[in-house]
């Protein structure tokens, strides 16, 4: 049974489609960055692909709102008692849209972004069987995470967004490329690792609504004590990903320094979230750590390319 509607919303309903669709989020985006920095060959394919993970993030956060609405946890998270949190930004909590509507948005967005992502396959110069595969299970998946199987309510939204957006990166590469590159992929892991720090601080706030139905995050699984200890082992790990490329010789030596930056912010970020205890302004900050490492990453494949 659906959930009550809470309050009334007088916003057109253009703008509750671009809030449904979550389109001022666009950090999953900035992947196509970084492979056109390492593989810009292929302008049509890369516009083409971008196009297409559009569509099918935007129908992934779509089903993700009507699933918050209908268990009641977005009533909960977005609720008239939470002065930290937009209610317009869930069109269906103020009902600015009917759930008929944002289901029609959502399945159109999801056929849309595969024909997208099948034309940009057509008119790519290579095409690896691991990046179909890649992306069909990655399609899927975004369309599973939180409606029909529900995989976000059985233990896995953490990894699932690392593995979307290291995928935004990985596929179109292989595309252009017809390579598997281990530095590409660090670099995959590095951008994944973006939306999952938004994600693990989000959980944090959200916990009491999502212990309410079920949803089974870190931070709704452990202690506060916990999950602090698994968002702090994150920041480091990401870090220790890229002196172990470095190290190692997948990244080139200097690549740990460039990505210095990047640690100090999320460092930052955890003594926001954890020591000052204001975890959306911590939530806040993961976007720009975000955005300087994408920049950054960018500036390595340029670095790379003028040897």
């Amino acid at each position: 049974m659906s959930a009550e509607v809470v309050g009334t919303g007088s916003e057109s309903r253009f703008r509750s489609y671009l809030r449904l669709g979550k389109f001022d989020v666009y950090d999953y985006y900035l992947g196509i960055l970084i492979v056109a920095s390492a593989a810009p060959q292929e302008p049509a394919t890369l516009l083409l692909f971008l196009l297409g993970e559009v569509a099918v993030i935007v129908a992934g956060v779509a089903f993700d709102d009507i699933t918050g609405f209908r268990d009641g946890s977005d009533l909960v998270n977005y609720g008239p008692d939470d002065r930290l949190r937009k209610k317009l930004r869930k069109p269906l909590v103020a009902g600015t849209l009917t759930e008929a509507e944002a289901l029609r948005f959502a399945w159109g967005a999801a056929v849309l972004g595969a024909l997208l992502w099948a034309a940009a396959i057509a008119t790519a110069p290579h095409s690896p069987m691991w990046t179909v595969v890649l992306l069909v299970v990655v399609l899927a998946a975004a369309l599973q995470y939180s409606y029909g199987l529900k995989l976000s309510y059985r233990g896995f939204q953490e990894v699932f967004l690392v593995v979307l957006g290291a995928t935004l990166v990985l596929a179109p590469h292989g595309l252009i490329t017809g390579q598997f590159s281990g530095f590409v992929l660090v670099q995959a892991v590095l951008f994944g690792m973006g939306p999952l720090m938004f994600g693990v601080y989000s959980n944090t706030n959200d916990v009491d609504g999502d212990r309410a139905v079920g949803r089974p995050t870190v931070a709704a699984l452990t202690s506060r004590r916990g999950n602090a200890r698994f968002v702090g082992a994150l920041s480091a790990g990401e870090f220790l990903l890229a002196a172990l490329a470095s190290l190692s010789g997948i990244a080139p030596w200097w690549f740990v320094l460039l990505m210095a930056p990047v640690a100090v912010l999320r460092a930052q970020q955890f003594h926001l979230g954890f020591a000052v205890c204001d975890i959306m302004r911590a939530r806040k900050l993961g976007f720009t750590a975000h955005r300087t490492c994408v920049a950054l990453l960018v500036l390595a494949n340029v670095l790379v390319v003028l040897g």
